[in-house]
Parts: structure tokens; C-alpha cells; sequence
């Protein structure tokens, strides 16, 4: 059994992600600093850090490809609704449906992702608080 503080350091080095709600790039240059900062001092922080780092920076990839496809489902509803307007007929509305079911589903998709970050992060945190290792599951290993 890990002791009290190394345990604590890893906790602190999964939590830490969710700097990333408060400030840009957090949930990956907070990990970052801290696993620097501690990786000499154990094995068992450095590779708590690893896997957080390569966690966030997978993740952050995963979100930035859902979000392009995001706007472009978006855009491409826009500019048909557009090419509606040139061609309007008086008696009819102008629609903006096209895509929507598209939008949403890759929006929700999204959301469902983030869920699945929280969930796997906290998972991880209560595993390194109880001395234990964790890997996360898809997870790109940028840092070996």
C-alpha cells in the first residue's frame, strides 16, 4: 500500500482535469504541471500523471472531431435554409429542418462524451485516493 500523501498527490493529479472547466486548455496544462512537478518522487505518480495526461489530451481530440462535425451538420443547414430564401414563394415558410436531427444527434453525442470524461475521471481519482493503478479506456498513448 501506496502511503497517505503519494495517494493524495495522484487524487489531486486526476481532479485536477476538470481545471479545464474554468479556464482554456486546463484540463491539460493542469495534469501537465502537477505530474512534472511529482513524477520524480514515485513510480506510482508518474504513472498516475501518464495516464491523466494522455486521458485529457485523447479526449480533447475526441471533442474537437465531434465539434468540427458539429458546424458542419450547422453551416450546411444554414446555407440550405439560404438557398431557400433566393427561391421563395410567398405563400410558404422558410425551414430550417434540413439537418437539425443531425445537429442535435452529434451535439448530444457530444454531451453524452463529456459525461462519460466526468465519470472516468472521478473512477480514476477514487482509484489512485485507494492506492490502486488505473488505466482509462480509449485513451491514445501520446506520453509512454
Amino acid at each position: 500500500m501506496r502511503n497517505n500523501n503519494e495517494n493524495t498527490n495522484a487524487f489531486l493529479i486526476h481532479i485536477s482535469s476538470f481545471a479545464g472547466y474554468f479556464f482554456p486548455f486546463g484540463s491539460i496544462i493542469t495534469p501537465l504541471i502537477l505530474w512534472q512537478t511529482q513524477k520524480d518522487r514515485s513510480t506510482f505518480l508518474d504513472e498516475h500523471g501518464k495516464e491523466a495526461v494522455n486521458f485529457n489530451v485523447s479526449f480533447s481530440l475526441y471533442i474537437f472531431i465531434l465539434s468540427a462535425s458539429f458546424f458542419t451538420f450547422f453551416l450546411g443547414d444554414i446555407f440550405r435554409g439560404l438557398n431557400r430564401i433566393d427561391h421563395l414563394d410567398f405563400g410558404h415558410s422558410v425551414s430550417f429542418s434540413g439537418d437539425l436531427f443531425g445537429v442535435f444527434g452529434i451535439a448530444s453525442i457530444v454531451g453524452v462524451v463529456t459525461l462519460i470524461k466526468i465519470a472516468l475521471i472521478i473512477i480514476a481519482a477514487m482509484k489512485a485516493n485507494n492506492g490502486e493503478q488505473y488505466k482509462y479506456p480509449f485513451t491514445f498513448k501520446f506520453i509512454k
